[in-house]
């Protein structure tokens, strides 16, 4: 860990001890997942950064999975400000635009997500409600009706939609592992995964062959890049404007 970001309880004190809250704890979660991935963020690294012993933190996050969907309200929390910024309003959009507007909403959520690379993994594996997470989604639901897509079409919709919606997509393999970070996982042109692959997969490893991700900044995962997510999301708006315009349910 890079010795910047290191605080130690000796150097602290009691001061960091008695200013310390739930949103503090959070921040400083999330600023250590964005610098040194989140493989790195457990509750004694936490700790370490704080300036406090790991049991402090016991009283702000109760355990690792509070600690992960704080996290992931942190990031989702992020997300609703930057398309609240956004204008028009979802209640003010011309109907005719609902297709440009949802693109923009979920293209502006994806530019937070680029910032925080590890919260696709965490987002995905969150079981619990979230407010932020449904006022999020209910913005989106207003967009599509208001665009004259009927609230069961709109239902297929978000189904269609899925991970898609908050910014990212769900990878079809992971070479990284469960929860891991997109940044370690091989790239799809990695020569001793294709061999493995070749007797199993030989289509696939064709493929594989042939495709570049030339953008690392704009990657939210092994295979999911801003070309593949937009291809993906214009697919899907695509369709359902087509649906829409025939009046399908």
């Amino acid at each position: 860990m890079s010795t910047s970001r290191t605080s130690t309880p000796q150097t602290a004190g009691a001061g960091a001890r008695s200013t310390l809250t739930r949103a503090r704890v959070l921040a400083e979660a999330v600023a250590l997942a964005d610098s040194e991935g989140l493989g790195a963020l457990t509750m004694r690294s936490l700790a370490r950064e704080l300036g406090i012993e790991a049991m402090s933190l016991y009283h702000h996050v109760a355990s690792k999975e509070d600690l992960l969907d704080g996290v992931a309200e942190v990031v989702v929390r992020e997300i609703l400000d930057a398309v609240g910024a956004l204008e028009p309003a979802p209640e003010d959009t011309p109907p005719a635009e609902w297709k440009h507007a949802l693109r923009r909403r979920i293209l502006t959520a994806r530019s937070v997500l680029l910032r925080h690379p590890w919260a696709p993994s965490v987002l995905e594996t969150r079981t619990g409600f979230s407010p932020y997470v449904v006022r999020y989604h209910d913005a989106l639901v207003a967009l599509l009706h208001r665009g004259g897509l009927s609230y069961d079409l709109v239902h297929h919709a978000m189904h269609a939609l899925g991970s898609r919606a908050l910014g990212f997509s769900q990878e079809l393999f992971d070479p990284g592992g469960p929860g891991g970070d997109p940044a370690a996982a091989p790239e799809p042109d990695d020569e001793d995964l294709l061999a493995r692959l070749t007797d199993e997969a030989p289509h696939i490893v064709a493929m594989l062959a042939e495709v570049a991700h030339v953008e690392p900044d704009s990657t939210l995962g092994w295979c999911d890049d801003q070309a593949e997510f937009e291809f993906g999301l214009d697919l899907i708006l695509d369709g359902l404007e087509r649906l829409a315009a025939r009046g399908s349910r």
